[in-house]
């Protein structure tokens, strides 16, 4: 389902109500998404949505980037909608939604750009140029997401988590319900196992 990029509209309102023709109130109109009634995304759209793109847009600075993340939220909400009403206004909750996934999205790809210079460094301890220094960044990722691919599934869960996520160790050994010290040791193998077969790679 594609839901189109808002046009600026400056007459319309953050929390508009919801007219008595279509929808008595917020509640109803939220009753009706819960049913994956798709006039009530329609509606919902129309009335939100240039509240979350402008917001994407403000922090992630692509219009592309925020065009797919207001999909993603909308087509989300209407798949499992959480909000609640009594809790505060839809405006705030899908503000809060939007800015909460833009961070997270700055933050997944400076944390690609961190792994691929820390493991550029890490792969050689002296100062002489390897394959890798002369790598294109294209190559790199390339190596990169070939190399992770041949680890083995929890090696890789837990590289994925930890620089591709965001998450601390401690958090994912609670989301894998695993030990800490076992998923130190997985994250402890799978870079070593990593640096290897990015070696082996470059060199070929």
């Amino acid at each position: 389902m594609l839901l189109k990029v808002p046009q600026p509209n400056p007459s319309s309102e953050e929390n508009r109500p919801v007219p008595s023709s279509q929808y008595a109130d917020i509640a109803d109109l939220v009753a009706a998404i819960k049913r994956q009634e798709l006039d009530a995304l329609e509606y919902l759209f129309d009335q939100y949505s240039s509240l979350v793109y402008t917001l994407a847009y403000k922090i992630l600075g692509n219009s592309s980037e925020a065009e797919d993340l207001m999909q993603e939220i909308f087509l989300g909400v209407w798949e499992r909608c959480t909000y609640n009403p009594s809790r505060g206004s839809l405006s705030s909750f899908l503000a809060t939604v939007t800015r909460s996934r833009a961070i997270d999205r700055l933050r997944m790809k400076g944390n690609r750009r961190r792994i691929l210079s820390q493991w550029q460094q890490s792969l050689s301890p002296n100062p002489s140029p390897t394959p890798l220094d002369h790598a294109s960044q294209s190559e790199k990722r390339q190596a990169l997401q070939q190399a992770l691919t041949e680890l083995p599934e929890e090696y890789r869960q837990v590289l994925e988590l930890s620089y591709f996520g965001g998450y601390s160790q401690s958090q994912i050994a609670e989301q894998l319900n695993k030990p800490l010290g076992t998923v130190k040791t997985w994250a402890r193998k799978g870079l070593i196992q990593l640096r290897q077969s990015l070696r082996t790679q470059m060199e070929l």
